[in-house]
Parts: C-alpha cells; sequence; structure tokens
C-alpha cells in the first residue's frame, strides 16, 4: 500500500521551486494562479527570497503548500496514493492532493492560517522547544507540573523526538526541568510562536469561520490526520478535524505507526526539501522504503 506524506513548516528552502517554473508548462501556471490568488508574488519571494525571509509564517505556509502541490500535480498518473497524510501545514497539501479541497480553496485556508497564526503569536511571548532522547510520557509528566504557565506536547514527531509549545517563561522552566531529568536534548527553537497549543486559540475560532464556510469533497482516498491519527474519508469530520488541529498536538508518531500497521508498505515524501518527513519515518521504521517526489 502506497502512503504519500506532505511536509510542514521547516521544509522550505532558498530558490524553491524556481527550476519547476521555469520548465514552463503546468508549474509555471500554478505559480501565476497562486500569485493572483494570493494577491502578491509568492513566487518571487520562493525563487530569490532569503532564508529569513521564507521563515516568516505568512511566507513559509503558502510556500511549501504550493510547491508540494506542484510537485504532486507534475506526476500526473505516477501520483497514485491508496492513503495520504501531512504534518501540520502539510494536511491542507494532502487535502488538495487527495481531492478533498479544491487548490484555490486550499490556498486561500493556508493563507487565512498563517495570517491567524501570526496574529496570535504577537498576542503573548511564547515558543517551542524540541525534546530528544526521552519518553513521551515523562516529557508529558513534566510539561504538567509547570504551574501557571502554558507548557503542552505539540509535536509527536517520531519516537524520542517530541516538541512541546507554550509561554516562553514556562518553555524556559520546562527545558530546565527536562534537561535535569535527562533528555539528551532539549533545545528552544527559532519560532515565532507557541503552535499547537491552546494559545493559538484566537487563530483556531479565526480559521473556524472560513474552513466551515469551505466546501469539502468526499476524498479519493482516506487521510491519516493529525488530531487522532487515524483513517477517514467523511467530509465533515475531516474539516472539524482540521478546525482542532490548531490547538490539538499533531500525532505524527501515532499516524506514521498506524499506517505502517494498516499495511503501508512505501513511503513518497512529496515537496520541500525531501529530507524531513523521511526522517520521521525511518525513526519509527529504520527499513522502510521512502521515496522522494
Amino acid at each position: 500500500m502506497q502512503a504519500y506524506v506532505f511536509p510542514g513548516q521547516g521544509a522550505q528552502f532558498e530558490g524553491m521551486g524556481k527550476d519547476l517554473y521555469q520548465a514552463g508548462g503546468l508549474a509555471k501556471e500554478l505559480f501565476e494562479e497562486a500569485n493572483q490568488i494570493l494577491g502578491y508574488s509568492l513566487s518571487e519571494v520562493m525563487f530569490s527570497g532569503t532564508a529569513e525571509e521564507l521563515k516568516q509564517t505568512k511566507i513559509t505556509q503558502p510556500a511549501i503548500f504550493l510547491h508540494s502541490i506542484i510537485k504532486a500535480k507534475l506526476a500526473g498518473d505516477e501520483f497514485q496514493p491508496d492513503v495520504v497524510a501531512g504534518h501540520s501545514l502539510g494536511e491542507f497539501s494532502a487535502l488538495v492532493a487527495n481531492g478533498a479541497l479544491e487548490f484555490k480553496d486550499g490556498l486561500e485556508l493556508v493563507q487565512k492560517r498563517a495570517l491567524a497564526m501570526q496574529k496570535a503569536c504577537e498576542k503573548v511571548e511564547s515558543t517551542m522547544a524540541a525534546i530528544v532522547g526521552m519518553e513521551d510520557v515523562l516529557v508529558e509528566e513534566i510539561c504538567e507540573g509547570i504551574m501557571e504557565e502554558v507548557v503542552v506536547p505539540a509535536n509527536y514527531n517520531c519516537p524520542g523526538q517530541l516538541v512541546i509549545s507554550g509561554s516562553t517563561k514556562g518553555i524556559e522552566k520546562a527545558v530546565e526541568k527536562l534537561k535535569e531529568a535527562g533528555a539528551k536534548r532539549a533545545i528552544i527553537l527559532p519560532v515565532g510562536g507557541a503552535f499547537h497549543s491552546p494559545l493559538m486559540e484566537p487563530a483556531r475560532a479565526e480559521l473556524e469561520e472560513a474552513i466551515s464556510a469551505t466546501n469539502f469533497h468526499t476524498p479519493s482516498c482516506p487521510i491519516y490526520q493529525n488530531v487522532d491519527a487515524t483513517r477517514t474519508s467523511d467530509p465533515d469530520l475531516i474539516q472539524m478535524n482540521l478546525i482542532e488541529q490548531l490547538t490539538a498536538p499533531v500525532r505524527w508518531t501515532q499516524t506514521m505507526q498506524n499506517m505502517i500497521a494498516d499495511g503501508v508498505t512505501q513511503f513518497t515524501e512529496v515537496g520541500g526539501t525531501g529530507k524531513v518527513i523521511r526522517g520521521m519515518i525511518l525513526r519509527v521504521n529504520r527499513r522502510m522504503p521512502v521515496a522522494v517526489l
């Protein structure tokens, strides 16, 4: 069984998509359509922007989404997933790839998501930290023990790697406690805010209205969603889970484990650097074949 998986923030790179655009055809058409939908030249920033410019949430999210969708569409008839999944932002790419969302609707939602998240980040000092080499349950217990601050598990990326999210003070306290408890690494990340935490509630509320007003179709194949790590083809459930995604943790470890248990024998990472998701999958099963599209 073939699974196509889509990366989220962190998979961007300087000059992304320039080679695809220069080749003309469908890729060039999609870049120009995206520029028109967004109301600015995303392609110009993708092709010529600095690493710092590409790190901005309002740029990163539509850029990675667009790059992934173009890669999938250029594959033509070879793009034949039995199931799909996407890491955080990548879930929107997966939903366009399997037909649950139209390209225009997906891109507009990604743009609204990025801007809403940016606004939520500006409301309170917040950040995230990567915790490496510690059991998930112990990380969860230490997060729960940080009183009077928001600190929660945000990204279950792979066994031995969990990203936590919360207020800056809370994350600083948690990092110290996690180091003391034996974490191999506990590193505060250079991100703009506390993604996938209760501090994203203003963004979730704003995005809920947009997602609820969007038409979702029955997809061509099931998607494993971040919120519960289980497969579904139900448009109403997909829509509901997408709303909850902003404040809920990304259960990527569980998603990969469930996909493998359900019979996936081949993964293909679509878009971005082609390295982010591959590394996570190999931490779940080091013998699993992972192609790059």
